[in-house]
């Protein structure tokens, strides 16, 4: 068996060490060095060419999220992200994700975590996970991708809308995970100011770091993004997305549809917030037509709840296609299901929700 080679950049030689001592611990993974800052990461890179490079977010000289904009520049590699849980940790990490940063792991307590054991099994499935990323999918959602009408074409499953209501009421449910934060970026501040209905997140992330994402999504999106609040009434023209550690799930009342946060309910596919959870709850909404979006992810989160939901009511569900998905795991699943109507390129998913709007 070939082992996926893995370089450990970390400014603390004791994380370095236990960093090193978990990822051993797998028979599919070597370490094959460690670098004390950004700099002397990328010299590492050209020297040792790893499969997989673990970051940490905060280093002196050259901190992580410049080795990572340097490494998508000139090496691209999938790199797995470390941040401690600090305010200023979870919007570097974020950053991060949009550069090119394939996942993160957050650190139990700080920049020098003497419990990182507890994160040890999610750190080395992470790093295994990103060594199965094709090179050339990294390379090809790092550039711009043009698709012509023709390849378009090819890529729509389904554009009726012969059983579809122009005028009924509208909820959009988006469904991500692994390269998750990056497409959400490039969906959510695609879509207008004026959308006509609320727009419910999952993005499969721990606590702390979804609020991040929602405020940074805010500060550059036409629409309003904001974190969902529990028993909040759900508006039109707002994103709302899942807390981490919480199943985001909705009601209807009288006045209308509102937010529900569960931490009760145990993780779904080891997730919480989970996506099929939040279509599941959404099937139960009536008077109401779905928009449902699976994009990239690791996984098949999303793809039981999507039967739930097109089982009950008028639901259309798009796909992100796999050229350009980080992971295609969760929109394949969806796809297996047969109850894909299209299958799009990221670039093309918010036109295809406003398609189903107007």
């Amino acid at each position: 068996m070939i082992r996926k080679k893995v370089l450990v950049v970390d400014d603390s030689a004791f994380m370095r060490k236990l960093i090193t001592d978990f990822l051993s611990s797998s028979s599919s993974l070597e370490v094959v060095g460690t670098a004390r800052n950004g700099k002397d990461a990328l010299d590492k890179i050209e020297k040792l060419n790893p499969d997989v490079v673990t970051m940490d977010v905060e280093m002196p000289e050259m901190n992580g999220i410049q080795a990572l904009q340097a490494i998508m520049d000139k090496h691209p590699l999938p790199v797995i992200m470390l941040s401690s849980t600090t305010r200023e940790g979870t919007e570097n990490t974020i950053t991060a994700m949009n550069n090119g940063a394939i996942d993160f792991v957050a650190k139990p307590s700080g920049a020098i975590s003497l419990d990182l054991h507890k994160v040890k099994e999610e750190l080395v499935s992470k790093v295994l996970n990103a060594g199965e990323v094709s090179l050339h999918r990294l390379k090809t959602v790092n550039e711009k991708t043009h698709v012509s009408p023709i390849q378009r074409k090819l890529h729509t499953v389904s554009n009726s809308k012969e059983d579809w209501s122009r005028g009924a009421k509208k909820l959009v449910l988006i469904g991500t995970s692994t390269g998750g934060p990056r497409a959400l970026q490039k969906v959510v501040t695609s879509l207008p100011s004026k959308i006509g209905a609320p727009v419910l997140i999952v993005q499969h992330m721990p606590p702390g770091f979804t609020k991040s994402l929602a405020n940074r999504l805010n500060t550059l999106s036409a629409i309003t993004v904001k974190e969902a609040e529990d028993g909040e009434l759900l508006k039109n023209d707002t994103a709302y997305i899942a807390p981490g550690g919480f199943h985001l799930k909705v009601k209807q009342d009288r006045a209308g549809l509102k937010a529900v946060l569960d931490d009760l309910e145990p993780p779904r596919n080891s997730h919480r917030p989970s996506v099929d959870v939040m279509f599941e709850s959404a099937s139960k909404i009536a008077g109401y037509d779905k928009i449902a979006i699976i994009m990239t992810g690791m996984g098949s989160d999303g793809s039981k709840g999507l039967v739930k939901l097109k089982g009950n009511g008028k639901v259309k569900a798009v796909a992100e296609t796999e050229d350009s998905c980080i992971v295609y795991g969760m929109p394949k699943a969806a796809i297996s299901t047969n109850l894909v109507d299209d299958i799009e390129p990221l670039e093309n998913i918010a036109g295809c929700i406003m398609k189903y709007m107007s």
